[in-house]
């Protein structure tokens, strides 16, 4: 994948994509659908790029593998929008049913159709450029470099997203049973930070190697000079692109935002109720979470619909957590091992957590309180 920062090219907003529905049928609507490079609207062309020039072949192939036959684009998900007029027939699972006796061009019966559709109908054009070079099977010096952009992107991140990519990467190579690889890895991660590599070799108990084992590129063609094709550290023009963080583009809305309210019985249904209010007021999406299904009742005795249990929920599938008070609600979920779990994760992921009054006792209890609070 590449990355064009944002700081070259800006983007320039054309329109807007709505999306107004959930899929009927997650499987024909969603596991079936064929994404494809090749797919392009009228106007764009492809470039040289040998990735790209791989992947319109390889994107083919794979649903030809995933979806069983060349007919994938049938599909009721996959069928164009425009009409499709050619001569190709057949194949396993074909949907379309064919009339006449012509399957070629060009051909007399069918007075010469069906025609390739104009540039002006839609129809493919190349970019008209301007070409003078020897063909060669060889790759740009430019494509030598493989560390400027992961390093670009790695700069561009915010200190928890960071975080969250040293862990990953921790977690992987920490299953890895052979040192020499471990080692070789974290070299190249040194390479491209030595925040990076030397974060991941101390979760690891090893030091990441100053320079990375050579060669770096085992990629070499059968005529090709080793020294030539050798990986370097290239320079970027641009350091650090903010667009590249989940992070630093925050919508400042929490429309559609998954807020999780952990209660028991005996909660503060005045809190719990006005905190409700306010964040579905701003669009959010907000869930009672509780130790049982049913139906709780607050300390003055009303009751609220239960939407899920902690069976059910998990924290990750919420973008953050609030605890109202209610001494008897509380003191119920300090004795939920599920509850504190919930809000550690959260607190792990980097979730927002709210509390108030006793609510505040349950974030004591966990590993979040006694983290936090022994800091304070």
């Amino acid at each position: 994948t590449k990355l064009v920062p944002e700081e070259l090219v800006p983007v320039q907003r054309f329109g807007k994509m709505v999306l107004n529905r959930n899929p009927d049928s997650y499987f024909a609507e969603t596991e079936q659908v064929a994404f494809h490079p090749g797919h392009i609207v009228p106007g764009l062309d492809f470039t040289n790029d040998p990735l790209l020039q791989g992947r319109l072949f390889s994107y083919t192939d794979t649903q030809l593998s995933r979806l069983g036959s060349p007919n994938f684009h049938e599909i009721p998900i996959n069928r164009s929008i425009s009409p499709v007029i050619n001569n190709q027939r057949d194949g396993h699972m074909r949907q379309t049913i064919n009339s006449g006796r012509v399957s070629y061009e060009p051909n007399k019966i069918a007075n010469g159709s069906p025609k390739q559709a104009k540039v002006a109908e839609g129809g493919f054009t190349s970019y008209q450029e301007r070409i003078e070079a020897a063909k060669i099977r060889a790759r740009s010096a430019s494509f030598r470099d493989h560390f400027s952009q992961a390093t670009l992107f790695f700069n561009s991140q915010s200190e928890p997203e960071q975080n969250h990519i040293i862990d990953a990467l921790s977690f992987e190579l920490g299953k890895v049973e052979l040192d020499d690889v471990v080692m070789r890895m974290l070299g190249l991660l040194n390479t491209i930070s030595p925040k990076l590599g030397g974060k991941v070799a101390e979760n690891l108990g090893m030091e990441a190697p100053k320079e990375p084992m050579k060669p770096i590129n085992f990629s070499v063609g059968a005529d090709a000079d080793p020294a030539q094709t050798e990986s370097v550290v290239g320079k970027s023009s641009v350091q650090k692109s903010e667009a590249l963080s989940m992070a630093k583009i925050l919508n400042p809305t929490i429309k559609t935002r998954q807020i999780a309210i952990l209660a028991a019985n005996g909660f503060d249904g005045e809190a719990l109720n006005a905190m409700k209010s306010a964040l579905k007021g701003e669009g959010a999406m907000v869930k009672i979470v509780a130790p049982k299904g049913g139906k709780i009742k607050c300390s003055k005795g009303n009751e609220l619909k239960v939407d899920q249990t902690f069976l059910q929920a998990a924290s990750v599938l919420f973008d953050a957590v609030y605890i109202p008070g209610g001494k008897q609600s509380v003191e119920k979920l300090i004795m939920e091992g599920d509850a504190l779990h919930f809000v550690d994760e959260a607190y792990r992921h980097c979730k927002a957590i709210a509390a108030d009054k006793e609510g505040v006792d349950l974030l004591k209890a966990s590993y979040l309180g006694k983290k936090v609070f022994s800091e304070n």
